[in-house]
């Protein structure tokens, strides 16, 4: 009887404990901070905020993303090694950042292989698209919950109208460190110099660099029109971005709550690229009101530039295996 007893009163226990973390976790609140490089007015940044908007409706206010613009988290790069922590961070990031964990997904920001956001697409829904993000979370402890946002097309952006690569030579261009950024802008002709977007103002007044690469969404509420003359009309990078978190935040949020986060992120990011392509044009003909010129240049004569950096990348056998996987010639 006395041994009964003792199991009894273990058994309510241990259902008291169950209850008890069960309510615990349900009550529970659940903070991601969103970072990004992108300024209040980007309208990328309304996207994520409709995000937030609609995961806190969905989990009835149990998660709760935190937007947080203009680097005011730290670098991209600081943002990702945090994230990897464990720390309850989200970035906006690229395949070129992307690239220092998984080499491979570096290849969807070469120059000029993508034509457009449907093609990029296509390429983040193949097989092999999919096992770079079952890399990055296997192995380096990154998941990605969408790849899916599209911020236009990359244009140069000088003080001397540039109309083919041999215009760029002895230019220094700012363009994110990674080696797919670096690489691409240097088989183009200019000098790559690492710097985060949010310097590129001052960093122009002060000419410490000649020139940015950049796309009008971001170009135009950044107000570079006050210290660039020029947009040239390369097109080189169509910036398809993702957002990621650490695999380690991730797995600490109920199943349901990693589903509606995962399943919002890429629905708002499919509705935000098309408002970014619609205004991608309004926001360049606003910088030629502000006295911008747009330079149309050689497209032909900066594609077969610009395909040197494929072979230094190691990008040339990949490519055509995307290629033949998604139809593209």
């Amino acid at each position: 009887m006395k041994r009964i007893l003792i199991l009894s009163l273990i058994l309510v226990l241990v259902l008291s404990l169950v209850a008890t973390a069960q309510t615990t976790n349900k009550d529970k609140v659940y903070i991601l901070k969103m970072s990004t490089q992108l300024n209040e007015t980007a309208p990328m940044v309304g996207g994520f905020k409709e995000l937030a908007k609609r995961v806190s409706e969905k989990t009835n206010g149990k998660l709760v993303i935190e937007v947080y613009t203009s680097a005011q988290l730290g670098s991209d790069e600081d943002v990702i090694e945090q994230a990897i922590q464990g720390v309850n961070v989200a970035v906006l990031t690229d395949g070129g950042r992307m690239a220092n964990y998984v080499k491979e997904i570096g290849i969807i920001l070469a120059p000029y292989f993508a034509d457009n956001y449907e093609d990029v697409l296509k390429v983040t829904e193949t097989d092999i698209f999919k096992e770079w993000e079952k890399e990055l979370a296997e192995e380096n402890g990154i998941r990605v919950l969408s790849f899916n946002w599209f911020d236009g097309a990359r244009h140069f952006l000088t003080n001397k109208p540039v109309t083919t690569p041999a215009d760029l030579s002895g230019l220094r261009i700012r363009t994110p460190g990674a080696p797919v950024w670096s690489e691409s802008v240097k088989a183009m002709g200019a000098i790559p110099v690492a710097m985060k977007w949010t310097e590129v103002y001052p960093a122009m007044q002060m000419k410490a660099i000649d020139g940015a690469e950049g796309q009008n969404t971001a170009s135009y509420p950044a107000k570079l029109y006050e210290v660039i003359k020029y947009i040239d009309k390369t097109a080189h990078f169509q910036l398809v971005n993702g957002i990621i978190v650490g695999e380690k935040w991730f797995s600490t949020l109920p199943e349901e709550y990693q589903k509606i986060l995962t399943d919002g992120t890429k629905a708002v990011a499919a509705e935000n690229a098309k408002l970014i392509q619609e205004l991608s044009d309004v926001y360049e003909a606003k910088m030629v009101e502000e006295g911008m010129e747009v330079v149309e240049v050689d497209i032909d004569a900066f594609k077969a530039a610009a395909d040197k950096a494929y072979d230094v990348l190691g990008y040339r056998e990949l490519k055509d295996r995307i290629y033949d996987e998604i139809g593209k010639e």
